[in-house]
């Protein structure tokens, strides 16, 4: 076999190629030591920056680096050993600090990433945070578009005048093309056009109420998607052929009273709904947002709010009516009455004045004739005038008595008198009258009942006489029987009249007169 030479042979320098070496080292070196001072103002300006001793060491590699290069452009010629001693201790402390550096950065790397993974968290975070107040901000314009509308919704309480701005105010609002309200028949089979924005479409339209979007629309609490050709969105004269508008309707409750007071709170019941269609301009390429959908169906309960407050007030104004009106008719009755009752106590007035005046006479006169000489049965017959006469004074004087029952102001007169002697006077009086029909009369006084009693006997009297004398008037033939006696108060309790509870006291005792 033929010996190979297979050391490839030295090769002389080019001064060229060592001109362009010695100026790359030159500016690789001025790129190393230019770094660490780069480095050192952003350390400087930083307000926060970990690890700045991993900083240091870097810098301390880019400037050995440099360093390297520098002491490496005394070597492209001849040098001598001090160059050579300085570049090996340049190169040693460069690897000594690279490898220092290296590991390092062994450790410090994930604790990067995970400062990288915080602060991709915190971006999405903030991301989300500025989500959360762009909706915080819708709720608010919301809240306050709510506002606007229920004060102008609210400030009337007229129904026309509430529909009215309802329309005009989310018109406004909400920038529609149309609006527009379908309320239910009073037959409840279709539901009627009764107002609308812009008068696009002809009121008094109607639609049946059995139609599928209608029937979803009442079943739905929210505020409902319409295709724009359904009948509830024909209320717009026309439409783009390009872009359809959007349409949404949402039920209003229409609220009624029933059981309706005066002086208690009505209860509310919802009888029927109406439906608010809303209509976004067409060839905008709108679309219906979460936060306006949202006003639609709080508007629509306010809506419905203010229509039941309108009907309570209503509903008060003719209660209010129909109560002046009756308190003007109790108003004239009372005059009546009042008037009748003047006009009645003058004439009892009248009437008693005219009355004891011919009284006093007959008695003055039967009081002289007592004093003549009489027989007994003479005698006897002018005192039963007289004592007749008595009771008749006694009588159309009580004929005032009755207006004064009527104000309370009877008092009786209480005094001593005679009991026995009462039913004689009573028995004398009716005797003529009885013997007339041929009757005869008796009397029957229990032992127990006392002679004297304390009274009103003049009252008694009466009383006892009305009784017997209607006995009198009544009874054909036979006779009249009188019992006096006292009563016992058990005996004396009356079912038609369970709230007399009658009550003995000392000295006193109740009196019981039957006639028969």
């Amino acid at each position: 076999m033929d010996a190979c030479d297979c050391i490839e042979p030295l090769w002389q320098a080019d001064d060229l190629l060592m001109k362009y070496q010695y100026i790359s080292d030159f500016f690789i070196a001025l790129a190393y030591f230019s770094i660490p001072l780069e480095l050192i103002y952003f350390v400087q300006k930083s307000a926060f920056f970990p690890y700045r001793w991993v900083l240091i060491q870097f810098g301390a590699f880019i400037v050995l680096c440099g360093a390297t290069h520098l002491i490496n452009m005394w070597t492209f010629t001849t040098y001598t050993k001090t160059i050579a001693v300085v570049l090996t201790v340049a190169k040693v402390a460069t690897a000594i600090v690279s490898c220092i550096t290296a590991l390092m950065l062994v450790h410090i790397i994930p604790d990067l990433l995970s400062v990288k993974l915080r602060e991709r968290f915190l971006k999405a975070k903030a991301e989300e945070l500025d989500r959360e107040m762009g909706k915080i901000r819708t709720k608010e314009e919301t809240g306050r578009h709510v506002h606007m509308l229920t004060h102008e919704i609210r400030s009337t309480l007229d129904r026309h005048t509430i529909l009215r701005s309802t329309l005009v105010e989310m018109g406004r609002t909400l920038g529609l093309a149309e609006c527009a309200l379908w309320m239910p028949s009073r037959t409840g089979t279709t539901l009627q056009l009764s107002h609308t924005l812009h008068n696009n479409a002809p009121l008094g339209s109607v639609v049946p109420i059995n139609l599928p979007i209608v029937s979803t629309v009442f079943n739905s609490n929210r505020a409902e998607r319409i295709s724009h050709n359904s009948p509830l969105a024909a209320i717009k004269a026309r439409t783009s052929r390009y872009v359809p508008p959007e349409v949404v309707g949402v039920r209003v409750p229409l609220l009624q009273l029933t059981n309706f007071q005066i002086n208690d709170w009505p209860e509310l019941s919802t009888k029927a709904f109406a439906v608010m269609v809303l209509m976004l301009p067409p060839d905008s390429a709108r679309k219906w947002r979460a936060h306006e959908l949202e006003l639609v169906e709080v508007v629509a309960d306010q809506v419905a709010v203010a229509l039941s407050h309108a009907a309570i007030l209503e509903e008060s104004m003719r209660a209010r009516d129909l109560l002046m009106e009756q308190n003007i008719a109790l108003n004239a009755a009372r005059r009546e009455a009042e008037m009748a009752i003047c006009a009645r106590n003058d004439f009892l007035a009248v009437m008693n004045h005219e009355m004891r005046t011919p009284m006093r006479a007959i008695i003055s006169l039967s009081s002289l004739l007592l004093e003549t000489k009489l027989t007994a049965e003479q005698r006897l017959m002018i005192e039963t005038i007289l004592k007749s006469s008595n009771l008749l004074e006694t009588l159309s004087n009580d004929v005032l008595d009755i207006s004064k029952l009527g104000d309370g102001s009877l008092e009786l007169e209480i005094a001593p008198f005679n009991l026995h002697a009462t039913f004689t006077d009573v028995v004398d009086l009716i005797k003529p009258v009885a013997a007339f029909k041929r009757l005869s009369v008796m009397v029957h006084l229990a032992p127990e009942l006392p002679t004297y009693a304390v009274g009103d006997q003049k009252r008694l009297m009466q009383t006892i006489l009305n009784v017997a004398g209607n006995s009198v008037k009544f009874t054909n033939e036979g006779y009249i029987s009188i019992t006096a006696s006292i009563a016992r108060p058990d005996s004396l309790r009356d079912p038609h009249a369970p709230d007399f509870h009658p009550v003995l006291s000392d000295g006193s005792f109740y009196l019981a007169v039957q006639v028969s």
